[in-house]
Formats: structure tokens, C-alpha cells, sequence
């Protein structure tokens, strides 16, 4: 049985809060312009975050690191922090978001994994929090995925499920790492993955997932 995981992925502001954001830019889910990074928390809490989604999540404003664990916490929650930083902000970033996880989740079971494309986020956030758990984010698993994975210390390693096969599963398994596959959003693709032994799976439709998955 797997389970389905809550997924933040977070960027600094300019003045270092860390905050919920897929993009660097801010056009594409906000009515602002510019770059997250170039931008103070002040500035970014005033935008609207939701009206790009539906008029039903209009002034939805963006959320910060801070009050996305709050919530998940009073909710029992698990949750997979992605480290995503903007260019040039990679350890930065890793540094200022496990130290915050830190402190939002101390003395509570489970800890959040964090997790990251960027080896460098992933050094930064072992040095500042190494007792969090880390997960090593990657396309696919290439030949040095292991290596990788076991250099930061990873207890999990996260693919994209279209360039998983089911002996690459065994080999993970084998090598003691958890195995998280993002993003599967139907129900056969959520049976075969798990069929395969996969620990757990990040989706965008939970509604779709069979309540036997979930």
C-alpha cells in the first residue's frame, strides 16, 4: 500500500522568507510581474494568486512556507518540501527552508523530507537541518542516481513515473531508498507503480485515485 504525499515547492523572496511558488517569474499564477527573488514577502503577500486558476479562487494570496506547515501540522498532514530555487539562490535557499522546517516541525512525527533537483540545496539544507530527511528529485534514473542520492545522504529518491520501469523499482528498493513518483494523475498508472512496490506517489487529482490507494 502507498500513500499520496503533500507537495510544497518553495522559493525565496528578496528579503529571504521562504514562500509557496512553482515559477521563478511571477505572470504566469499572480497579477504581478518580475522575478520571485527580486521581490520583498511584503510585495508578494499582496498579489493574487488565485484569480489565474478560476474566478472561485479569486484574492487567494500566495502562501508562505510558515503558514502552509501550520496548517499541515494542525491537519496531521505528511508533507515533501521541494526546495526549488531561483537561479543563483540554490544554497541559499536549501539553508533558509530547512531552517525554518526545523523549527516548524520540532519535536513532531513525521518530519517533512526535503527534497530538490539541486545537489547544492540539498548540501545546504543537510548542513543547516541534518536530522530532516532529504529526498533527491531527478527526470529519471540515470546511472548515477545512487550515488548521487547516497552522497547528500537521501532517504528517498523521487522520478518522474513515465521513465520508471519496474526493474529500476527493485533496484531502488535494494539499495534501502524510498521510491516517490510524481505526477500520476490515474488510477491504472497509481495501480501498475505500486503493483511495481513504489512507496508513494505525488498527484494533482486525488478524486481520481482509488480509496484503496489513498
Amino acid at each position: 500500500m502507498g500513500f499520496a504525499a503533500v507537495e510544497f515547492d518553495v522559493m525565496l523572496s528578496s528579503d529571504k522568507v521562504p514562500v509557496l511558488i512553482h515559477d521563478e517569474t511571477l505572470e504566469r499564477t499572480t497579477n504581478g510581474r518580475g522575478r520571485v527573488a527580486d521581490t520583498p514577502f511584503s510585495g508578494l503577500t499582496a498579489l493574487d494568486a488565485g484569480a489565474w486558476f478560476g474566478d472561485a479562487y479569486r484574492g487567494e494570496h500566495l502562501p508562505s512556507l510558515h503558514e502552509a506547515a501550520k496548517l499541515c501540522v494542525e491537519l496531521g498532514l505528511w508533507v515533501n518540501v521541494e526546495i526549488k530555487p531561483a537561479r543563483g539562490f540554490e544554497r541559499e535557499t536549501g539553508e533558509f527552508t530547512a531552517k525554518l522546517a526545523r523549527e516548524l516541525w520540532r519535536g513532531l512525527s513525521p518530519p517533512p523530507v526535503l527534497s530538490s533537483f539541486q545537489p547544492a540545496s540539498l548540501e545546504a539544507a543537510r548542513a543547516a537541518a541534518p536530522e530532516l530527511p532529504r529526498g533527491f528529485l531527478t527526470y529519471r534514473l540515470g546511472q548515477d542516481w545512487c550515488e548521487v542520492a547516497r552522497g547528500l545522504d537521501c532517504v528517498s529518491v523521487h522520478c518522474d513515473w513515465r521513465h520508471l520501469t519496474a526493474a529500476q523499482t527493485r533496484e531502488a528498493q535494494e539499495a534501502g531508498f524510498w521510491l516517490l513518483c510524481y505526477t500520476v494523475d490515474d488510477p491504472a498508472s497509481a495501480r501498475r507503480l505500486f503493483s511495481w512496490g513504489v512507496d508513494g506517489i505525488f498527484t494533482d487529482r486525488l478524486d481520481l485515485v482509488p480509496p484503496d490507494l489513498a
